[in-house]
């Protein structure tokens, strides 16, 4: 079962700034992402629904 989309969702995509590779991507609530850090050398760059729905597509093709 997948989360739940509300106004307050914010997608991301983390990266490995030293290996420039994807760690990780999704979605959760902005109040579940605040204050949340990643350590060095990991970087999060947030995406618009419509950038997230294309790398979900992509990555499920």
């Amino acid at each position: 079962m997948s989360k739940p989309e509300t106004p307050d969702t914010r997608y991301y995509l983390d990266l490995d700034l030293k290996k420039g590779s994807i760690i990780d991507w999704g979605y959760d609530d902005r109040f579940n992402l605040v204050g949340e850090e990643l350590p060095f050398p990991q970087h999060r760059i947030f995406l618009s629904k419509g950038q997230y729905h294309k790398l979900a597509k992509k990555a499920g093709s």
